[in-house]
């Protein structure tokens, strides 16, 4: 979450669902065959069933998927799931409500529970938990979340702690690497296999003898940044070429300006072609490893946070 004290977006500045289901259809004629709604908190917009149905709609998407904190997903599953969206990830850190009010300032942990029960009554499958794992918070509850996304036939995504915007009391000693956890697993759960690589994705997975399956994103301690073939478009429009990105490309103002499709899609073809962002590298590279924004710079700049961003 970010802190108590934080810029909103003009409602003007965000984009339109035409602009977006827009933008996804030159992303998609480029190539692009993967689109993820994230946040912020998605189900917060108003009708997105509505932006779900136009984009699963674009030819040459083959995968929408969604990220969500869970606390309305049993109000939207069925909707979603009949507008198209694929599958779904839902962030879980803890178990525990007392921790998920002190750390996502939510009374409401019993309703994330609900949401990912929901999620699965509405027929999803592949359904993944992300769990940033932080140490002195909820590091001794990795056994705890493997057990629950066992019983409830989702598979968890353990993901370690990282210094992006909006984390400004992170420090490298609150970081558990993949090393502790893949450490952690085996002591209480036997043999792990490491599974093959799936192409670009983020996640290393690894199975139990059981066959329970569960990943690790080591962002943090194993950058990817060379395999990465990801960017993000934010609420209004500006796109990012990597998570530690300190600025973008306004689409925004060409979408508004009177761009064609064509000017737009030279626009990214060039942005693309000139990328150099290897953030959680130059960020694993620094010897004293501190925050990367204070609070001061975060206010000036809303664009920062990871809840305008999509962690």
């Amino acid at each position: 979450m970010p802190e108590d004290e934080y810029a909103w977006l003009p409602r003007s500045s965000i984009l339109t669902f035409e602009e977006m289901e827009r933008l996804v259809r030159v992303f998609a004629g480029l190539g692009v065959t993967k689109v993820r709604l994230t946040g912020g908190e998605p189900l917060l917009r108003h009708d997105v069933a509505s932006l779900v149905r136009r984009i699963s709609a674009v030819p040459g998407v083959g995968d929408l998927a969604m990220t969500t904190n869970g606390l309305l997903l049993r109000r939207h599953a069925e909707s979603l799931k009949a507008a198209g969206l694929g599958r779904l990830t839902i962030s879980l850190d803890t178990l525990r409500p007392e921790r998920a009010l002190e750390f996502a300032r939510t009374d409401r942990h019993a309703d994330i529970l609900d949401g990912i029960r929901a999620a699965r009554d509405a027929g999803f499958t592949g359904t993944k938990l992300n769990s940033v794992v932080i140490r002195g918070y909820n590091d001794d509850e990795i056994d705890a979340l493997l057990e629950f996304a066992r019983r409830e036939g989702v598979e968890v995504r353990f993901i370690e702690y990282m210094d992006v915007g909006g984390a400004t009391r992170w420090s490298m000693a609150q970081v558990v690497t993949r090393d502790e956890i893949l450490d952690r697993v085996a002591r209480t759960q036997g043999t792990v296999e490491a599974l093959p690589s799936a192409g670009a994705a983020p996640a290393d997975r690894f199975r139990l003898a059981d066959g329970t399956t569960f990943g690790i994103i080591a962002s943090t301690t194993a950058p990817f940044c060379r395999d990465c073939d990801r960017s993000r478009i934010t609420a209004d429009g500006t796109w990012l070429l990597c998570l530690y990105a300190g600025d973008g490309l306004d689409l925004r103002e060409a979408l508004r300006g009177g761009a064609d499709d064509g000017t737009i899609r030279s626009m990214i073809e060039a942005g693309w072609r000139a990328r150099t962002d290897r953030g959680a590298e130059q960020r694993l590279a620094m010897p004293n490893r501190e925050v990367l924004y204070q609070l001061d710079a975060l206010r000036r700049d809303p664009h920062r946070e990871m809840h305008t961003r999509g962690g």
